[in-house]
């Protein structure tokens, strides 16, 4: 019986410390058109790269402080204080000529074909479509064409 109970409680906290890992993963965007990403969680530490595209989403993986661990699509990863992040919704197309819908169902009439890479703001999400706009239109995408905040 107690061995059952040990067996049951080791299952219960691998499962709750994998949600729990989860939870911590969330997405933000950059607050501006140039932001250092370091390779520590400190100014003293030295620019690894930069990127320069306002709202591009990032993929936070760890926390230290008012230091953020980001990756992006291309697995990237570097440390941003988080005065240069936002929470704008955001999303990258990573397939291509993913078509953009007037409406959330492939039957609706097509606006338009996004080229993988292209920027999105992400106005709303409902099931598997997102409701975008990009510099020139609006309408909806399918969430598995999109990198990003989708939620």
């Amino acid at each position: 019986m107690i061995k059952k109970f040990n067996f049951i409680l080791l299952i219960t906290l691998i499962l709750s410390s994998k949600l729990l890992a989860n939870e911590n993963k969330h997405f933000l965007t950059l607050r501006s058109d140039k932001v250092n990403v370091r390779l520590g969680p400190a100014f003293e530490y030295p620019v690894k790269f930069v990127y320069k595209k306002k709202y591009f989403p990032l993929l936070i993986v760890e926390k230290s402080d008012v230091w953020r661990k980001v990756s992006d699509l291309n697995y990237n990863t570097g440390w941003i204080h988080i005065s240069k992040l936002s929470k704008k919704k955001s999303a990258i197309v990573i397939n291509d000529k993913t078509v953009l819908f007037k409406k959330p169902t492939k039957y609706s009439k097509p606006l338009a074909k996004i080229e993988k890479g292209r920027l999105l703001i992400v106005k709303k999400c409902e099931k598997n479509w997102c409701n975008i706009e990009t510099e020139k239109f609006s309408g909806w995408i399918e969430k598995n064409n999109i990198w990003g905040e989708i939620n």
